[in-house]
């Protein structure tokens, strides 16, 4: 007889393990699943993490192996395979993955997001050496030292916002002549006296030796091309969220985000998401954690009434 699990978590980022971790207290018979063979997710990408409660300092990836010891303190960790498609028969949700075959009567998604990326000569070569996704994470690093934002959203703002009050100089290069950011967030950044905009900026190749040393753009309009000296890159032109194995499962926004309020109930039953790939306002670690622990309360609500 095909074995049943009560509970499939697939993604090991923090939503997931905190998900598992939570199973495993729960003694919820549970798979966990993740296709990189590592805890972590993004935040293995990143050199250090200062905002996450008593651990300030950490890097990104010993803060991901602490999660996965932790898990497996509790007798659990994630099977390494790479799911295909997640499918509804009789009640029960079927995951198929390139070798195996399993059911169970709950999910959580904590598939994740990923940082929408320039595909820029450069940008991959400095990412964690001084090209970033995340202010929140990583501004504290670059305390008066020159850096640029790319974006023209409200997170390219808020970020540039962020950054002038810890740094000298701040570069917000936006490939249109006018913001996309609200209103009030855009009369806040230009209050700013340390922000220079530079205004129909396509950005070309991130320079550098080490570490980034600056950020060559060209002018869309002209055609002329400036290079902007700075020590740091902060990408803000969105995230795509990890969601197309689930986009005729589930429901999503118009950005492919599950929407699911605090507790990770999506549209289908026995379905749940946790983490960045979820409709929220912050997507941070913490915040990732949180919504795993609130899945598993809510898949073991779930359980009770079926």
């Amino acid at each position: 007889m095909t074995e049943i699990y009560d509970l499939i978590i697939l993604g090991a980022g923090p939503a997931g393990v905190s998900a598992a971790i939570y199973a495993s207290r729960a003694m919820l018979k549970t798979l966990w699943i993740d296709n990189k063979c590592m805890t972590g997710g993004q935040i293995t990408d990143t050199y250090e993490v200062d905002n996450y409660p008593g651990m300030p300092g950490v890097s990104g990836m010993d803060l991901g192996e602490a999660f996965g010891e932790h898990a497996m303190k509790l007798g659990i960790s994630p099977a390494c395979e790479n799911v295909l498609s997640i499918k509804e028969e009789g009640g029960e949700k079927v995951i198929y993955t390139e070798k195996n075959e399993y059911r169970t009567k709950a999910v959580i998604l904590a598939l994740g997001a990923s940082h929408r990326k320039l595909s820029i000569p450069g940008e991959e070569t400095f990412s964690g050496s001084g090209v970033s996704y995340c202010a929140t994470c990583d501004g504290a690093f670059f305390r008066n030292k020159t850096v640029i934002v790319i974006g023209g959203g409200n997170v390219a703002c808020e970020d540039a916002i962020l950054l002038s009050r810890m740094c000298e100089k701040v570069y917000l290069v936006h490939r249109r002549d006018a913001l996309r950011a609200d209103k009030i967030l855009q009369e806040r950044l230009f209050a700013c006296s340390n922000v220079e905009m530079v205004w129909n900026g396509e950005p070309v190749e991130v320079k550098g030796d080490e570490r980034v040393t600056g950020l060559l753009v060209r002018n869309k309009e002209t055609g002329e091309e400036r290079m902007l000296a700075a020590e740091g890159i902060f990408i803000a032109v969105g995230t795509i969220p990890n969601t197309w194995l689930v986009k005729d499962l589930v429901e999503t926004d118009d950005r492919g985000y599950i929407v699911a309020g605090e507790e990770g109930i999506t549209s289908a039953p026995g379905i749940f998401v946790a983490g960045d790939a979820r409709t929220k306002m912050l997507r941070q670690v913490v915040t990732a954690v949180s919504d795993g622990a609130n899945a598993v309360a809510a898949v073991q609500e779930y359980l009770l009434h079926i």
